[in-house]
């Protein structure tokens, strides 16, 4: 007895619906693989990792990260700001030269036009002592650059004289490879501008 043969009109209704099958299942794939890489994508941005000493790897929090940074500028900035205006007659040269490691060439630009306008040679002239007081920093980042606005609060000592400065100054950081111990922050201060110097009145 011979197989009768099928309706090829059931073959071909049969064969449209494993295709689509196919293709539905296709496109859901694809779809969940998108959105898993996706979603590794977003938790990889907010996540970083740190090799342990035991070879372990530790991760580490995106916001973590930016606290720590913000704790690292604050503290490279009164470094700064303490080397460079927190000088007298013996201890200048060496801060001087301490500053000079934590910012570019508009530091080291600001530190040759004092120097030519004789502010070390008047220091060692009247043996005076320029002791900082209070450094507050600010700090804003934008598009990835880093701006901070620093008040310094110092007195320079002239014998039975002592006068209160206020500062403010500003610039950007950016960070570089830490040099321990020259720049132990790993960070460097650019485009530093003295923005206002004022005598501020001694409250007696």
């Amino acid at each position: 007895m011979k197989t009768p043969y099928k309706n090829i009109y059931n073959v071909l209704k049969l064969n449209r619906f494993i295709v689509l099958f196919v293709i539905i299942c296709s496109f859901a794939s694809s779809t969940f693989s998108v959105w898993i890489a996706y979603n590794t994508h977003q938790k990889s941005l907010k996540s970083a990792f740190a090799i342990n000493t035991d070879g372990s790897i530790i991760p580490l929090k995106l916001v973590t990260q930016k606290e720590n940074f913000k704790v690292e500028a604050l503290a490279h900035l009164e470094l700064f700001h303490n080397y460079f205006y927190n000088i007298d007659a013996s201890n200048y040269k060496q801060n001087l030269k301490k500053a000079l490691w934590l910012g570019n060439s508009s530091v080291d630009n600001l530190y040759r036009q004092k120097k030519a306008d004789g502010v070390y040679n008047r220091l060692l002239q009247y043996s005076l002592v320029q002791k900082v007081s209070t450094i507050q920093s600010t700090l804003i980042e934008n598009n990835s650059v880093y701006n901070f606005t620093t008040t310094t609060i110092f007195k320079i000592n002239r014998g039975s004289i002592t006068d209160t400065y206020e500062l403010i100054s500003s610039g950007n950081l950016v960070i570089v490879a830490r040099n321990f111990p020259n720049n132990p922050h790993g960070l460097l201060i650019t485009n530093y501008f003295e923005n206002s110097l004022k005598k501020i009145p001694n409250s007696e």
